[in-house]
Parts: C-alpha cells; structure tokens; sequence
C-alpha cells in the first residue's frame, strides 16, 4: 500500500494573507504521505521561486521534490510539483506542455514506492471549461502513448465545480475517482475541486480531506489524500 496526496497551496499564503511557509510545511508533514502532488507551489511573478524556501522543505520535512528541471530556486513548473518521501526512487520525470490560453502545464513522474511502481501525474487545470478538456485530453494521450508505463495515479486542482460532467467524464472514461470529499473554500467546502484519480489496476483502502487546524489555515483549498494498493 501507498499514500498519495494533493495539495493547492496557495503559495504558502494563508487564509490571514501571510505567507507562511512553515505553516505549509507542517501540513505536508500531517499528510505523511509517499507522493504530494503540489499545486501553485512557486511564486506567481519575478523569477517564480519556491513559495517554501528548499532548505526549509529540506531541513524541516522528509520530503524530497521530483527534479523537473525548471529554474533554479522553483520547486516545480508553471506552480505543479511533486515532493516523494526521501525513501522513494525516482526512475523518470517529464514536464507536460497543455494547451492553453495562460501558462498551464502539468509533470509526470515514475516511482518505486515500497517496491510497487507507480506513475503520478500532478497537475492545475484551467478556469475555462473548454479548455479543461482539452488539458484533460492531452494528459490522456500522454499516457496511453506508453503503454509500458506502471499504473497511474492523477491529482490536482482540476477546477472542475460540476459533479460528473466536464473533464471529469474525460477522465472517468479511463480512471476511478477516490472519494476524498470537498476541498474548497476551506471555511465552508461546498465543492470538490482537488481530485485523486487512478488506475483501475490500483484500489482505494480509504481517502478523505486533511482538517487539521493547520489545513485549515495554511490555505484557501484543503489537502486530499487517498491510500492506495494493487489488486
């Protein structure tokens, strides 16, 4: 069994309007999850360096981020990352280019978690519907290109307020959904924007929303998670 989890943290800007990395980081720890998928982890303007300065993340978490090679000082690209435990191996990572109208992008990473291999895929789709599914479609050709790749577990804000439609039937046509529950607006969740999906060849243990006292000032969405185990 594995842990995944999903994260919109905002920039590490919390619901008082002060940036406040550490209160991030004791989130993440909270989660104790095998792979975070993090979304607007990075600075919106300037040089867009990590809203949770690294040598924190180092010295205060046992997380690692997926090296995705984008600038020096970003902890992900275009806001995604994905952070594993220190204990998991990364065997391949790629950025995904989305089609959009502002800058969107998704990443991609294949693990070793505990000896089972799995593929994640972080991303933070678009406010537009139309162009949500098309994110959405290009995600799923990326991944039915390579047919040799383990199974996948997908997570994001998918911005997404319909409860079946949009991309999320996109994406019900070729993975499950957990049922974490609703994220967002963290003072009162009325809808469930962060989603975790997966592979038919996983299965869900359990998976909820994270409401620690934390959470539930560390950012406007809540963190979802989910345990997961081959069948």
């Amino acid at each position: 069994m594995f842990r995944v989890a999903s994260y919109n943290m905002r920039k590490a800007i919390g619901t008082d309007r002060r940036r406040r990395p550490e209160r991030t980081i004791e989130v993440l720890n909270e989660l104790d999850a095998d792979v975070i998928a993090l979304q607007e982890a990075d600075r919106r303007f300037g040089e867009r360096t990590s809203a949770i300065p690294l040598h924190l993340l180092e010295e205060h978490s046992d997380y690692k981020p997926v090296p995705l090679g984008a600038s020096t000082g970003s902890l992900g690209w275009h806001g995604n990352a994905l952070l594993v435990k220190r204990d998991v191996e990364i065997v391949h990572c790629e950025r995904i280019h989305l089609p959009s109208l502002e800058p969107r992008g998704a990443v991609l990473a294949d693990l070793v978690v505990d000896g089972t291999g799995v593929r994640a895929i972080g991303m933070h789709l678009d406010l537009s519907g139309l162009w949500r599914r098309r994110q959405a479609h290009t995600i799923l050709a990326q991944i039915e290109h390579d047919d040799r790749s383990p199974p996948a577990v997908l997570m994001g804000d998918l911005n997404e307020w319909s409860a079946h439609g949009g991309c999320l039937r996109d994406f019900g046509h070729h993975f499950r959904f957990a049922e974490c529950g609703r994220s967002f607006h963290v003072r009162r969740p009325i809808v469930a924007l962060d989603r975790i999906m997966f592979n038919p060849a996983l299965d869900v243990v359990e998976s909820g929303v994270h409401q620690s006292a934390a959470a539930r000032k560390a950012s406007d969405h809540l963190p979802v998670w989910a345990t997961l185990k081959r069948k």
